[in-house]
């Protein structure tokens, strides 16, 4: 369909005179449509998609079983480490402690602001006798959340903790973990 304007002259064909009709304009709007799509396709491809934020974990390389024999096994002593536990409703505790000596006493509970966990890590590298060799135990339980262990992930990388590994908690600690929630309730 195409735009149009109506021509006639009024007359009828036995010449009589008619009343002038009004003139009907159609608009065809294919053409704009056209211009639309043309925009939006030029507007999509110009525009810059935001990337999602990620966070840069460092992961050892991947290594085959005849080079994983031939490193040096390292001890991690517990004055050079500290253990995170991740508990469940945005709670969570650290300590030093060895498996004889780990009380619902000395697990420790914090929270994860600066004041709690930053402070808590922050202080225990001080503390660490080799600094360079500081590691950080992070052990989220069954019922702690993934936001709760990304927070603890951002403390890394606040305290600059390079060394550090997520790994599952040990049935002492979840021992100790289950007395110390029961006692809190």
């Amino acid at each position: 369909m195409s735009a149009g304007v109506d021509t006639s002259s009024g007359n009828d064909k036995k010449g009589k005179k008619v009343r002038s009709k009004k003139m009907s304009v159609n608009v065809d709007m294919a053409p704009m449509c056209d211009l639309g799509f043309l925009l939006i396709t030029f507007f999509m491809f110009t525009t810059t998609f935001s990337k999602p934020n990620i966070m840069k974990l460092n992961m050892p390389p991947k290594l085959s079983a005849e080079e994983l024999a031939k490193l040096p096994e390292q001890d991690v002593k517990q004055s050079n480490s500290l253990t995170i536990v991740i508990g469940s409703k945005d709670k969570i505790y650290w300590h030093q402690e060895l498996e004889e000596t780990l009380t619902s006493n000395n697990l420790n509970e914090t929270n994860y602001s600066k004041e709690g966990l930053r402070k808590e890590i922050l202080t225990a590298q001080k503390r660490a006798l080799d600094p360079k060799m500081f590691t950080v135990l992070i052990k989220p339980t069954d019922s702690s959340n993934y936001r709760n262990l990304v927070d603890v992930l951002d403390e890394m990388a606040i305290t600059k903790s390079e060394r550090y590994g997520i790994v599952k908690i040990t049935p002492w600690e979840k021992k100790v973990y289950d007395e110390k929630t029961v006692n809190v309730k």
